[in-house]
């Protein structure tokens, strides 16, 4: 089944405002192309909003500096105009004519300067005789301008430069603009000297600069839009390649192996296009070649396997019969009988479980199931594999707080794998008791077999299942096994959609956990018997209560058995046949 790319994203999942955030960090973890454009858009955004500010900022600089140089420029020339229209002037002592040439001299000073806004004030006197008194424009009567002490201090010291400020120009509409006001002293010799003030707004040179910044923030907004959909454009030639390559690996991988990828034209994506499909052939080929391999040896294990069986047969019931009659003979063969006997015994059983292995390979198995309880199934176990324990020197304990409700499966196979997992117990046992421990929950059962022997290393236990595998291949089998009986064991376990695990650690033991869940809907999860045991061993003296045993962990409590309590609760009671199932 075909997967969907996670960079798909419709409308519809956009929901309202307060799912943005979650589809937007979704698309930024699975879409490179929006992580390129959001990351470009926002690099380009920034850098662009930087460049803006800065050459706004030169060109207010530049604004203002030009227009003070104006400003300075003009009002130096004013007064020059005013002054060489006071030295020009003839005065004397009659106060008419001082009063005209001051007049005159106002009068040139306000043609001359580009502003309305001029005052002067009387900063000395000159003589015994008449001194006008200082001036000032009409437009500055409806504002003053605020000059500070330090800028009227310093055209009363500094007599020969100009000297300015920044102000703020009250207008006609009420609001504040920015303006400079540039004074600078007016000599009317014999008669006094006098501080002159001439103010200049810059509303021009807002009203440029606003235009400018207006000017910059549309040019940034429309290079940032041109820049992403180009770069939307390009990626998204780029990428739907890609995204479409994911997807066919996708199909590959879910077993669609005649899917090939579009090849256009001669460039890297279509030299790519080529090496996948190049690489989609090479794979199909050599599955169908594993495969015809792989049904090849599937019919040669089962045919031989069947082929085996008549003169198998045959040879076995032979050395039933001398074996029968080994007495008759002289020690050495009756002992060469036995041999044959218990060798022709263990040649049936592994050719038994070759056929089982390649029912399994060629997927032809099925259960038979039935309604089981297993507990009870364990317990019919135990019984058979008494015997076997006591040649030995291994007790076999059985623990059973959970259980006993029928559950569907097959119980053939179920004892198989009991039968499997307690032989393997008994023979690396090391003569230590073996607990068989059965549990239950709402979910599952549970039976895990656990042994105190010299146990196996992590990287060991990972290989218990592979067929043939042995720990120490220098250790003999005393039991006989084939060493296919775990590898069978996992495909029951498997067939029943439950799990076969195991825990073994070095000077530990060994402990196997089958779980099988209660219906074909059922997640097993973790199971009501623990895998890795973490407690002490107990001894087991009529016992009807969970127990707590040597490396295994406690039991639930019968709130989690399910249906199992009510078995729980009648063992406690003390029913016979109940209390019968507990085994010391």
């Amino acid at each position: 089944m075909a997967v969907n790319p996670p960079t798909r994203v419709t409308a519809a999942l956009w929901g309202g405002p307060r799912r943005w955030p979650e589809v937007v960090s979704a698309l930024w973890r699975t879409s490179m192309r929006f992580r390129a454009t959001a990351t470009t858009l926002l690099l380009t955004s920034l850098a662009i909003f930087i460049i803006c500010v800065v050459i706004a900022l030169v060109i207010r600089g530049d604004l203002f500096e030009s227009r003070k140089d104006e400003a300075l420029h003009n009002a130096r020339a004013a007064v020059s105009a005013a002054q060489k229209q006071l030295d020009s002037g003839q005065t004397g002592d009659d106060r008419a004519t001082i009063a005209a040439v001051w007049g005159e001299a106002q009068r040139v000073l306000g043609r001359t300067a580009s502003s309305s806004r001029i005052v002067g004030f009387i900063s000395s006197a000159q003589g015994d005789g008449y001194t006008p008194t200082g001036f000032r424009s009409l437009e500055y009567s409806s504002g003053q301008m605020a000059l500070s002490d330090e800028l009227r201090t310093r055209v009363q010291q500094v007599t020969t430069r100009q000297a300015w400020q920044s102000i703020a120009l009250p207008q006609p509409d009420g609001t504040v603009a920015a303006g400079i006001v540039v004074g600078q002293l007016l000599e009317f010799r014999g008669v006094g000297t006098y501080e002159v003030y001439i103010a200049y707004d810059l509303v021009d040179a807002d009203e440029t600069l606003l235009f400018v910044q207006r000017t910059l923030w549309f040019a940034g907004i429309t290079l940032v839009a041109l820049i992403t959909g180009i770069l939307w454009l390009v990626l998204r030639s780029v990428s739907a390649p890609i995204i479409e390559a994911a997807e066919t690996s996708e199909r590959l991988a879910a077993g669609d192996l005649e899917v090939r990828l579009p090849v256009y034209g001669e460039d890297e994506l279509a030299s790519l296009g080529r090496s996948f499909n190049a690489m989609a052939d090479s794979i199909q080929s050599q599955i169908k070649e594993l495969a015809e391999l792989s049904l090849v040896q599937q019919r040669f294990v089962s045919d031989v396997s069947h082929e085996l069986r008549t003169p198998l047969t045959t040879i076995r019931l032979a050395a039933e019969m001398i074996n029968d009659t080994r007495d008759e003979f002289d020690p050495v063969t009756a002992r060469t009988a036995e041999l044959l006997h218990t060798q022709v015994q263990r040649f049936e059983t592994l050719l038994a479980d070759l056929l089982e292995i390649s029912r399994y390979d060629a997927g032809s198995v099925q259960l038979e199931v039935e309604a089981t309880s297993l507990a009870q199934l364990a317990e019919e176990m135990v019984d058979e594999m008494r015997p076997l324990a006591a040649t030995h020197g291994t007790e076999l304990r059985l623990v059973a707080p959970g259980g006993y409700s029928p559950v569907d499966m097959d119980p053939r196979r179920v004892r198989r794998v009991l039968r499997n997992l307690i032989g393997n117990a008994i023979e690396h046992g090391e003569g230590e008791p073996i607990v068989i421990t059965v549990d239950s929950d709402q979910r599952a059962v549970a039976i895990g077999v656990r042994d105190f022997g010299l146990g196996m290393r992590p990287e060991d236990a990972e290989h218990v299942f592979d067929r043939f595998w042995r720990a120490d291949p220098s250790r003999k089998r005393t039991i006989g096994g084939t060493g296919l009986g775990l590898s069978i064991a996992l495909g029951d376990a498997r067939l029943h959609r439950g799990t076969l695990e195991v825990w073994s650690e070095l000077g530990a033991g060994t402990n196997f956990v089958l779980t099988i869940p209660r219906g074909p809907d059922v997640e097993v999860g973790r199971g009501p018997v623990p895998l890795e045991p973490t407690e002490v061993v107990v001894d087991l003296v009529d016992v009807t209560e969970p127990i707590t045993l040597r490396g295994v962990r406690d039991i639930p409590d019968g709130s989690s058995r399910g249906a199992d309590a009510g078995d729980d609760r009648r063992r406690d009671a003390g029913d016979p046949a109940e209390k019968g199932r507990q085994s010391s």
